[in-house]
C-alpha cells in the first residue's frame, strides 16, 4: 500500500513575527519546515512527501531541501499552493502518485509530530477511511457571542482539539476537495470535507508536544522540548 504524506507549508505565518515566512524559521537551529519533513521520512508508513509551498518560495525552498545532508536524497517532492490552506492541500493531492492508496495531510507548523502518531493514523484510516490526530480538551470552553456574552458552556468530555496528521483513504480526500471546490465550501480542517459527505472519522489521540507553531512563544517550547529530549 503506497502512502504519500503532503505537508502544507505554503503560509506566511504573520503572527510568529520575523522577516523569514514561517516555514524558514529556524527552530534549534534548523528551518522549521525540516524538522517537519524529518518527522515524516521517519514514519514507517511514509513512501513519499510532497511538500507545498508559497509559488515565491520555491526557488529558496527547492535549494534548501537540496543542500540538507539529511534529506537531499529522500522522495520529496516540490508543488507550488494556492491562496487558501484548502486551495494548497487540494494543489497537493493533484500532485500525487496515482498509486497513492493513502493520503497523510500535515501542517509543515507542526514540526515535533511524532513519527508514531503518524504510523498510528494511517493505521486507523487503512481500517476506517480517515482518521486525525487530536487532544482532550482540558479547559473550560464557552461559546460566547459576538458582544462577548457567554452563550453557553458545552460538556468538555466530548470536545477535543484536532491536530494534523490527518489521514484518509485517497478516493474519499479527492472527491472531498472536489466537491468543496464545486460547492464554494471552506472548511477550517481537511476532515470537515470529509464529515460534509457524511462518512465518519475516527479520532486518534495525539500527543500535547504537537503544537502548532503560531506565536513567537510556540518556538521558544518548542526549542526547549527539543532541548529537553521530548521533541525527538
Amino acid at each position: 500500500m503506497r502512502v504519500t504524506a503532503i505537508v502544507v507549508a505554503a503560509g506566511e505565518g504573520r503572527r510568529v513575527g520575523g522577516a523569514l515566512p514561517k516555514p524558514y524559521r529556524l527552530i534549534a537551529g534548523r528551518a522549521m519546515v525540516l524538522h517537519t519533513l524529518d518527522r515524516c521520512f521517519s514514519a514507517r508508513s511514509v513512501d513519499d512527501v510532497i511538500l507545498v509551498v508559497a509559488a515565491n518560495e520555491f526557488a529558496r525552498c527547492e535549494a534548501l531541501l537540496k543542500a540538507d545532508s539529511a534529506l537531499g536524497h529522500l522522495p520529496w517532492r516540490l508543488q507550488k499552493g494556492g491562496h487558501t490552506r484548502q486551495e494548497s492541500a487540494r494543489c497537493g493531492l493533484k500532485a500525487m502518485n496515482p498509486e497513492t492508496e493513502i493520503v497523510v495531510i500535515h501542517d509543515g507548523a507542526r514540526p515535533l509530530v511524532s513519527p508514531a502518531l503518524i504510523d498510528r493514523c494511517v493505521e486507523v484510516a487503512c481500517e476506517q477511511g480517515a482518521a486525525i490526530a487530536g487532544v482532550p480538551v482540558r479547559d473550560t470552553i464557552k461559546i460566547v457571542s459576538g458582544d462577548r456574552r457567554v452563550q453557553t458552556t458545552p460538556d468538555r468530555n466530548g470536545l477535543w482539539e484536532i491536530q494534523t496528521p490527518q489521514v484518509f483513504r485517497t478516493d474519499l480526500i479527492v472527491e472531498g476537495h472536489e466537491r468543496a471546490a464545486r460547492d464554494g465550501f471552506r472548511a477550517t480542517d481537511d476532515a470537515m470535507l470529509i464529515e460534509r459527505m457524511g462518512q465518519s472519522v475516527f479520532v486518534v489521540e495525539g500527543d500535547r508536544s504537537n503544537l502548532k507553531i503560531t506565536v513567537p512563544e510556540d518556538i521558544l517550547f518548542a526549542e526547549a522540548l527539543i532541548e529537553s529530549g521530548r521533541g525527538c
